[in-house]
């Protein structure tokens, strides 16, 4: 195990060299971002009244609607001839963030997701099988120059052509493999149809994220394909994936890279700070991106974080796994339901398989919620099945939830990030 220096930082180190970066931050976007000078000006603030590092709560928010009210260009800080690279979020409920990249960026990012990957397991000359999606997305690109930055063999397959990605599974004999746990499951499933067996590929360590995932199906894909399976965390808003990793020796909650990243968690309605080990809404400040920092991201992923010596030898801030999103929040009768809390029972359960959908609509003037989950076998007690997972979920989640099982391979696969909720609620005027 290789452990660069700051992993393992005083609280004092790491707080040291926050503070100069936060400085640095604040005055590179104040002189440079319209949209936090005016920011900084309405709080009455100048970046020379940031003296301690908790002088960061003094500071404003930044959304994902200020991102999108400056599409697609006005939050950055250097001008185009600096820019080397742009991704986008997909934009699915309303116009996509923009977020750019300077070469320092791209080569500041590439030691961050090498840090991550080496928490993983991976190794300089072993092969890594990158099956996350490429193009605007961040996940593709930031995983390949963090592993070519290890110096690993770096296999850029993306997502989909699940028979591909088998076929080089089984020749280029990776130790690493990275994905959405949802298609991770995909070619597990596709493997056994093929005759090959998960458990008997060259893999040792899977890095996963993107989506939210449970500690249940964390076991799931150890079982399935005997690996250790580690979180990724990160948004593109912030940089992309790296912002923080689970190291394979622990595998309890997500090392954060402090000397690129200030972590707070706050309550999502008050935006108060909460204290350690509370959860409440990620928030995220950059200290080193120069193309276009973020002063105190609302993320809107639920989690929390604590400060403590891991058994791995770093230092670091971890964050637990995240558990939802604030706006992924299922409200079923006044009580608050995340999906990874119905996966969390679900995948207990061994008569049904790792696949469910949760499915809203309206039934009069009430909304109604029903989880649709696939039977593992192709015979069964429909009835008794349906009634022994509501039963669980009941217990579990403290609500009533109609459940309907349907034949094997009836849900669709995912080839990246799973849709595990279908809202099919009629707005009304």
């Amino acid at each position: 195990m290789i452990l660069h220096a700051v992993e393992t930082f005083t609280h004092e180190q790491i707080r040291d060299l926050q503070l100069i970066r936060l400085q640095q931050t604040v005055q590179h976007v104040y002189k440079n971002v319209s949209f936090y000078q005016k920011k900084l000006f309405e709080h009455n603030l100048l970046p020379s009244d940031i003296h301690f590092l908790d002088d960061i709560k003094k500071l404003p928010f930044t959304t994902k609607k200020d991102l999108r009210d400056h599409y697609p260009f006005g939050m950055f800080a250097l001008s185009p001839n600096e820019i080397v690279r742009l991704h986008a979020s997909s934009g699915t409920s309303g116009k996509p963030t923009v977020v750019a990249y300077s070469k320092n960026d791209i080569d500041m990012w590439g030691g961050i997701v090498a840090r991550a990957i080496s928490m993983a397991g991976g190794k300089q000359g072993e092969v890594l099988h990158n099956a996350y999606g490429y193009g605007l997305f961040t996940g593709g690109l930031g995983l390949h120059y963090g592993s070519e930055t290890l110096g690993m063999m770096t296999t850029p397959v993306s997502g989909g052509n699940t028979d591909r990605q088998i076929q080089l599974i089984q020749d280029f004999q990776p130790t690493v493999i990275c994905g959405t746990p949802s298609y991770m499951l995909n070619i597990a499933e596709k493997m056994k149809e093929m005759g090959v067996d998960p458990k008997e590929t060259s893999l040792k360590y899977g890095i996963f994220g993107a989506e939210p995932w449970s500690e249940e199906m964390r076991h799931t894909l150890e079982k399935t394909f005997d690996i250790k399976a580690c979180d990724i965390y990160g948004l593109s808003e912030v940089i992309g994936p790296g912002v923080a990793m689970e190291c394979h020796e622990a595998q309890d909650g997500l090392h954060v890279a402090e000397d690129h990243f200030y972590i707070e968690v706050i309550d999502p309605n008050t935006g108060e700070v909460l204290p350690e080990g509370e959860e409440g809404e990620l928030v995220f400040t950059s200290l080193t991106k120069e193309a276009m920092p973020v002063i105190r991201y609302r993320t809107g992923d639920i989690a929390s974080i604590k400060k403590e010596r891991c058994i791995c030898g770093r230092t670091s801030t971890k964050m637990s796994r995240v558990k939802g999103r604030v706006d992924d929040m299922l409200i079923v009768r006044g009580v608050n339901v995340y999906p990874s809390q119905i996966e969390h029972v679900l995948l207990k359960i061994e008569e049904v398989a790792p696949h469910y959908q949760i499915v809203i609509q309206k039934d009069k003037s009430l909304d109604s919620m029903e989880v649709f989950v696939e039977a593992k076998m192709e015979h069964y007690d429909k009835q008794m099945l349906e009634k022994k997972i509501e039963r669980a979920l009941h217990s579990s989640c403290y609500v009533q939830l109609k459940v309907s099982i349907v034949p094997p391979k009836t849900i669709p696969r995912s080839e990246g990030k799973a849709v595990r909720v279908i809202d099919k609620r009629q707005v009304t005027v």
